[in-house]
């Protein structure tokens, strides 16, 4: 990144992140990424924040509505400084937020189907400020809060989804780079289902790293890059086709 900042390139890093872009800065820090590495930073839960401020749902119109929050203590605090009340009871609450599971590291969504199914009984809509269903962290897979929603959704609930890959976030991160032509922009990441679909969907060039999310399906070592035959089926299976496709995005 900072190689590509060198030679002129604007880098905005557009994250499916529950949290609001000065807490991933923060993170990113802490793991060694300098801030001059990049421009800007969008994540889901600026995205999540701006319609809270905006109250653009009728369930979130009104005074002192309540919440009830699926997630880590680590994902918390969107609604800082705003009309909203969190509660510890679904039966108290007027909607969901969901930004993932409160550990990761053991639970699994099949966790939270008695709670699930308690909010869709009071049809309670969920917004979920993490599309993601997995992400990789290291060698391993996690579940994220869109696993969650999509269980939701399954047993009858309503759920609002924002991040990658809904145009909205692509539409916002063009307005954060000052750029209006698609062409002018490259997408990175490691899913087909968010990276790939959102860039393809927003008329975006992007290329599909190997090494995250489908490294496992693919069978792949650090590095390695899949078959013509592994991608088409993955082409397949979700209707979008990377641009390009690289084991890792290092500068030679």
């Amino acid at each position: 990144m900072e190689k590509l900042r060198s030679n002129g390139c604007q880098i905005l890093l557009l994250s499916n992140a529950p949290r609001t872009h000065n807490f991933v800065e923060g993170f990113l820090e802490n793991i060694g990424v300098e801030r001059d590495a990049y421009d800007l930073i969008l994540t889901s839960g600026d995205m999540t924040r701006i319609v809270l401020e905006d109250k653009r749902f009728d369930f979130l119109k009104g005074d002192n509505k309540s919440f009830y929050q699926f997630g880590a203590e680590r994902d918390k605090g969107l609604e800082d400084g705003l009309d909203y009340s969190k509660v510890t009871e679904l039966s108290k609450a007027d909607f969901l937020i969901c930004t993932g599971l409160a550990d990761d590291e053991t639970e699994t969504p099949e966790s939270y189907r008695e709670l699930l199914q308690e909010a869709a009984k009071y049809n309670l809509p969920m917004i979920c400020a993490n599309p993601d269903l997995t992400v990789m962290r290291g060698e391993n897979m996690h579940y994220c809060a869109g696993a969650l929603a999509q269980l939701y959704e399954s047993l009858g609930g309503q759920v609002e989804l924002f991040g990658k890959p809904y145009p909205w976030a692509y539409k916002m991160a063009m307005e954060k780079l000052q750029i209006s032509d698609p062409q002018k922009i490259l997408a990175v990441g490691d899913s087909m289902r968010t990276d790939i679909k959102g860039a393809t969907g927003a008329g975006i060039d992007c290329i599909l790293v190997s090494g995250g999310i489908h490294a496992e399906e693919w069978g792949l070592r650090d590095g390695d890059i899949p078959s013509t035959e592994q991608v088409e089926l993955q082409v397949e299976q979700h209707g979008v086709c990377p641009t390009f496709v690289t084991g890792h995005m290092k500068w030679n």
